[in-house]
């Protein structure tokens, strides 16, 4: 989808001057909107309608607001925090935060952003809202909302309905939690009079004022031994962290979570860096890690308490206000961070990124081209176009993330690139950025693999690699015996559209020959109470090939395991289990899309021949035809064809030759230690060079 002359146009808006000007600026983007045809330039022109600061534009805006065009209210509600209050847009906003979700969370927002402006006007307007709404989870984050409005009122308010025992608990919390962030600006010592008796009572307010307390009074750093040595901050909000990675697997709990384990654990090895700390998801009640011992030097794991259940990145979005509240806290309390690594165009790296320019703290974002790269994927196979581009983009949001991860790739102090085969070319067609012209502020580095669990299951006499196998057995034991004598085709991931599983089912079920050749392993995912995208791919999968006879068939779900327990797996596929399988198994990456990929790294270093994506990193590491095949995995018929092409690679002659350079590939060029060696340089650069400080994280508009 390449843009059109009305995109361009659309695009100089910024620069019209003048009622005339604006006026026909405004007839042309409001023709554009109108188009169905062309919903992606709709959309872009929306924006930039935004910046049409005159009555007519926020007047066409609201009426859009009411009767939004296709792909929903995103873009419009996106359009108005560019301008001005327009009051006739203010309930319509009030709903749309209530309604929750994406568009709730823009709306919330936009209104934080008038309340600047006109604080009483939008403060009224939520107060209204609240007596139009009974449900608990509407008024917690219209409460939520009602504390980001500055002035005395607004503490008030919040404590009159922390203190009402008639409202929903999680009401309360919400007014409790925003009144955390009020006595500094108010000086309100009746907020901490309150706060002080709730944390002396009973659950679940208490441990919710003990944070809030703990934000009222701005609870100082804590003691760092003294000594030199770099702190560095790392993040990924949407998983369960922890340095055994029990939940490997698990909901997001991805490669990412594996990384992030193993980097801290390497960057405290070598010279350079003192702390590590590692920021994940947990509860109030939990509180957020350690901190008596957080200004020892090690590897540290926090948390931001969220209320609720767990949800998906992509669904975290409204989560942005408790996440900015955390991450700030954690920041101020441990005290004397040099530099915070963020990845992914998510919530979490988008308020960090906030926090971090507020406070000058330097940022190294590791650049993915995503949704970018996807977009590029879709595009060319002609399933995502202008015309069905709205329906997509109310669904993935994907013009926001491109314009955060813009926003992201200009503020950073460094950003890291993951190799390309084309990365100069790629980088400069999916983010305009010209690598030569950055100099000394971009830096490639691959992804490292920490071998020790590689290595331990070569010696699978230990009690841990016992259980593992014998866990590995009783579920091939669930195979008919007419399928026992069968290679394993293993994928290890996450449950989650853009990792393929369900693909890969549907390639391995449909096509005979395949599943004659080889049982299918799928690890990952939470298969007893799947999130909601695990429970999407699981149904997909049952769509294909029913879950109760999937065995029957050759196919095991088995769910997440340890990452030790995976690792010993994979070294099962490749040397078979007498009885149960054969030997010469391969691992297959279905992705839609992979960056670097840990998991195929990993079972390359078992010596497995892997089957992965032909576009992004895989293609600068795995040896087509050699250490094994790629493919373009978003076709269920090549997928399945490239199965085939690695079952066949891993009996042919000079296998063991093959399996030797796999592994020779992962030890000489993918070892964690390097990788850290890399980020340490780069974190004492941006440590010492307090310039990029001045490159200002803004918010996605």
């Amino acid at each position: 989808m390449h843009h059109g002359p009305a995109l361009d146009r659309a695009a100089s808006t910024d620069a019209a001057r003048g009622a005339a000007a604006e006026a026909e600026v405004i007839a042309l983007l409001e023709s554009a909107i109108a188009d169905p045809c062309d919903q992606l330039t709709g959309a872009i022109a929306t924006l930039a309608l935004g910046s049409v600061a005159t009555r007519a534009g926020g007047r066409l805006l609201a009426g859009l607001l009411q009767d939004p065009p296709a792909g929903g209210p995103d873009h419009v509600i996106r359009a108005l925090g560019r301008g001005p209050f327009v009051k006739v847009a203010v309930d319509r906003l009030t709903g749309l935060v209530a309604a929750g979700g994406f568009a709730g969370m823009l709306a919330q927002r936009t209104l934080q952003r008038w309340s600047r402006q006109r604080p009483a006007a939008v403060r009224s307007a939520l107060e209204l809202a609240l007596g139009r709404h009974d449900d608990p989870a509407a008024r917690a984050v219209l409460v939520e909302t009602l504390g980001l409005v500055p002035g005395a009122g607004t503490s008030r308010v919040l404590r009159r309905v922390a203190a009402d025992q008639s409202q929903d608990p999680g009401v309360r919390a919400a007014a409790v939690a925003a009144l955390g962030d009020r006595g500094s600006v108010d000086g309100d010592s009746a907020t901490r009079r309150m706060l002080v008796a709730m944390a002396e009572g009973a659950e679940p307010l208490a441990s919710v004022a003990r944070l809030a307390l703990d934000d009222l009074e701005l609870v100082p750093a804590v003691a760092a031994d003294p000594g030199g040595g770099l702190t560095v901050a790392q993040l990924f909000l949407h998983a369960d962290i922890d340095g055994d990675l029990t939940n490997a697997g698990r909901g997001d709990t991805g490669g990412i979570a594996t990384l992030l384990v193993q980097l801290g654990d390497a960057l405290l090895q070598g010279p350079g860096v003192r702390r590590v700390l590692t920021i994940s998801r947990g509860r109030a009640s939990e509180g957020v890690g350690d901190l008596s011992r957080l200004g020892e030097p090690g590897h540290h794991y926090l948390s931001v308490p969220l209320r609720g259940p767990n949800v998906p990145a992509a669904q975290a979005w409204p989560l942005r206000v408790e996440v900015a509240r955390g991450l700030r806290r954690l920041l101020r309390v441990a005290g004397g961070v040099d530099v915070i690594h963020l990845r992914m165009a998510d919530v979490a790296t988008m308020v960090a990124a906030e926090a971090a320019a507020e406070s000058g703290l330097p940022v190294v974002f590791t650049l993915a081209p995503d949704p970018n790269a996807l977009v590029a994927v879709r595009d060319a196979e002609g399933t995502l176009t202008r015309e069905n581009f709205g329906a997509v983009d109310a669904v993935e949001h994907l013009l926001f993330r491109e314009r955060l991860l813009s926003e992201l790739q200009a503020g950073a102090s460094h950003l890291v690139l993951f190799p390309r085969p084309d990365i100069a070319g790629d980088m400069r067609a999916l983010m305009n950025l010209d690598i030569e012209a950055e100099g000394d502020r971009v830096s490639v580095v691959p992804e490292g693999l920490s071998l020790a669990s590689i290595d331990a299951a070569r010696e699978p006499d230990g009690p841990a690699a016992a259980r593992a196998l014998a866990d590995l057995d009783h579920l091939l034991g669930q195979l008919p015996p007419e399928r026992r004598g069968l290679p394993i085709a293993v994928s290890v991931g996450r449950l989650n559209a853009v990792k393929g599983m369900a693909t890969l089912v549907e390639a391995w079920a449909t096509r005979p020959e395949l599943r004659a050749r080889c049982n299918l392993l799928i690890v990952g995912g939470d298969v007893t109470t799947p999130t909601t995208d695990e429970q999407q791919q699981l149904s997909a999968i049952d769509a294909v090939l029913p879950m109760d006879e999937a065995a029957t068939h050759g196919l095991l779900l088995p769910g997440h395991r340890p990452n030790a327990t995976v690792a010993t797996w994979l070294r099962a596929v490749r040397d078979g289990r007498p009885g149960l399988a054969a030997p010469s198994g391969v691992y297959v990456s279905a992705s839609l899309k992979e960056e670097f990929g840990i998991a195929i790294l990993e079972a390359m270093a078992t010596g497995l021949v892997v089957v992965a994506p032909r576009s992004g990193g895989p293609a600068t590491y795995v040896t087509d035809g050699v250490t094994g095949v790629l493919t373009e995995t978003g076709s269920r018929d090549r997928l399945g064809e490239a199965v085939i092409g690695a079952l066949d690679l891993a009996v042919a002659p000079g296998a063991a030759e093959r399996a030797a350079a796999a592994q020779a590939t992962v030890r000489d060029r993918f070892g964690i230690a390097t990788m850290a060696a890399a980020l340490t340089g780069i974190y004492r650069q941006v440590a010492t060079d307090r310039t990029g400080q001045g490159r200002a994280a803004v918010l996605a508009s």
